[in-house]
């Protein structure tokens, strides 16, 4: 978005943005308009959830850790209400909690709203950069956690399901190539991804005296042990 602001005739890539249209960074995916293209994610944060609850069917109450100002409104009222529906199917009941500062985890870890057994983490740059400690916290807690991204499995995240953003950043590259042979950003579809992951960590699986089933163990893309 700094980028964006900074100019409007130098061409923008973004390799892997989420809601780029609510954003407003392009008009539409078909028609981005303007100086600014790229990849965006589409994983629903509430499928990973889906699975979480195969690997923990002990579940019952989730917490959703996002960050506020990636995307205001975007995580309001109608959102939630969508998300506790589907949650309640799960017989999961999901809270919001705001996390601005990577620096204020524990104070986050602090505040869950009691009986929370369960942490689904936004791929936000304010996870991804407390990803490590969030993911150490509720180990000691044993609270199971789940992400889009598969760098929170790494970190100790039990699992994640979501794009495969190495593989966006590679056709980003793809981008960058037609643009430096004249195409312009307005002419080019913002893409969607085709390639998916699931990656559990079974290291994180043992801590948590979880023993999952092999039938999601089988479907898992890469297993981390």
């Amino acid at each position: 978005m700094a980028a964006k602001q900074a100019t409007s005739s130098i061409p923008i890539v973004f390799a892997a943005a989420g809601a780029p249209i609510q954003k407003g960074i392009v008009a539409s995916l078909a028609n981005p308009g303007g100086n600014v293209t790229g990849l965006a994610l589409i994983t629903d944060d509430i499928k990973a959830l889906e699975i979480l609850k195969e690997a923990a069917p002990a579940i019952s109450r989730a917490a959703f850790v996002y960050d506020p100002d990636t995307l205001p409104g975007a995580f309001g009222e109608d959102w939630l209400k969508r998300a506790r529906a589907r949650s309640r199917g799960l017989k999961i009941e999901l809270e919001l909690v705001a996390l601005r500062d990577p620096g204020r985890i524990d104070q986050v870890f602090a505040a869950l709203p009691s009986g929370t057994d369960a942490l689904l983490l936004q791929n936000s740059a304010t996870n991804a950069l407390a990803r490590r400690r969030i993911c150490a916290l509720a180990a000691q807690r044993r609270i199971a956690t789940a992400s889009i991204e598969r760098a929170f499995a790494d970190a100790g995240c039990l699992m994640t399901y979501g794009e495969d953003q190495v593989d966006m950043h590679r056709r980003a590259a793809v981008y960058m190539d037609r643009i430096f042979k004249g195409a312009r950003p307005a002419e080019l579809p913002v893409e969607q991804p085709t390639h998916f992951r699931l990656v559990i960590n079974l290291k994180t699986a043992g801590l948590l005296g979880l023993d999952l089933p092999p039938t999601l163990i089988a479907r898992a893309d890469e297993v981390i042990e």
